[in-house]
């Protein structure tokens, strides 16, 4: 039998199998309201036979936006339109749904990808005044970040306590916290962005002040039978930065407060990281942490091939893997693992004709 496609349990939230679509920016929102764009997206999403569908990094502020077409939960219009897309998506699977809560902080006010993704200044149409730790731009020439004073620290956490209710009326299934890749939670955890005197910087656990503040308000606004995570960037991967070490110490904090599952990545804070690229370049991070936390882990990074992700959670190196890239490029990847891997995976009523003569039991 797949490892791969055995159930796995986070909280009270039962996965029918460990392959995770991990969130992925689409920058196609109107006014941070999803649109017919995400429906299509997620909806051909989750029809790919995956046990977890996490719905891309969500602002939970205009100004937390990585762009000015990202998707955000911090009004009615923008709770209306994140609805009618969850309706279409559940209307067809009934797929578990995640949403990724997040703050870009000195990463926001952006271009596009496809628009070449520089900084915007303040003054511009599409930009606006961005914020962070300290006033330590992510590149040399980007506009200065404004340093958040313990008010707006305040104002930040409660508008993610905000987002997370208003993801719960709509029945989401689970939050995960984005402390990743460099952005506003991240900003804080790293030495290189954080420079800041006060109760907010300096030690490691004020560093980490904000991200237990925030899981918290997050845990407290959520219904308590779904499970919260939390996504981080176990390195910077630059000297002197936020590494491993310190990861394992935030996931043990994070353990001891209930948090249910720990999503593993690493990069993103400092455009002068290293980073190793190769197959399971990160899936160390998730071991260690696993192993020395307990925590139910998902490894991501470069994740390519059926045999591959079944050897990562057949020797228990992390609970589940996430697939970005590699989702988008081939939808249907949890079917072809299946195949690969002789198991079965759900398909809706409307594609069972597809199944291939030679594999009679796809999908059950």
């Amino acid at each position: 039998m797949s490892h791969l496609f055995t159930p796995l349990s986070i909280g009270k939230l039962e996965l029918e199998n460990r392959i995770v679509i991990a969130p992925m920016c689409q920058y196609s929102a109107a006014n941070g309201k999803f649109t017919a764009w995400h429906d299509m997206h997620l909806g051909n999403l989750a029809q790919s036979g995956a046990g977890l569908l996490i719905i891309e990094a969500t602002a939970i502020e205009p100004e937390g936006r990585i762009t000015y077409g990202d998707v955000g939960l911090w009004d009615d219009e923008t709770e209306a339109a994140l609805g009618k897309t969850i309706t279409a998506v559940r209307s067809h699977s009934d797929m578990p749904i995640a949403i990724q809560l997040a703050h870009a902080g000195r990463k926001a006010s952006c271009e596009k990808p496809w628009d070449g993704g520089g900084a915007i200044a303040p003054d511009h149409k599409n930009g606006w005044q961005v914020v962070a730790p300290s006033t330590v731009p992510f590149r040399a020439g980007d506009p200065e970040p404004e340093a958040l004073s313990t008010s707006r620290i305040r104002e930040i956490v409660q508008s993610f306590a905000d987002a997370t209710k208003r993801a719960d009326r709509l029945g989401i299934d689970a939050i995960e916290v984005h402390a990743a890749h460099g952005y506003l939670l991240h900003q804080f955890l790293s030495p290189h962005s954080n420079k800041r005197q006060d109760d907010y910087g300096g030690s490691l656990e004020n560093r980490m002040r904000i991200v237990i503040e925030v899981y918290d308000a997050v845990r407290a606004a959520f219904d308590p039978s779904k499970p919260v995570g939390i996504r981080i960037s176990a390195s910077d991967w630059v000297e002197g930065g936020w590494d491993i070490d310190q990861s394992v110490q935030l996931a043990r904090v994070l353990k001891e407060r209930g948090c249910d599952f720990i999503d593993v990545s690493s990069g993103g804070l400092h455009i002068d990281q290293k980073i190793p690229l190769g197959p399971n370049y990160q899936v160390p991070f998730a071991e260690r942490i696993k192993s020395e936390t307990g925590m139910i882990t998902i490894a991501v990074g470069l994740i390519t091939e059926p045999e591959q992700a079944e050897a990562i959670v057949f020797t228990g190196q992390a609970d589940a893997i996430a697939l970005a890239r590699g989702i988008l490029y081939d939808p249907r990847w949890p079917w072809h693992a299946a195949a690969a891997l002789g198991a079965e995976v759900k398909a809706a009523n409307q594609y069972l004709r597809c199944q291939p003569r030679t594999l009679k039991k796809l999908f059950g």
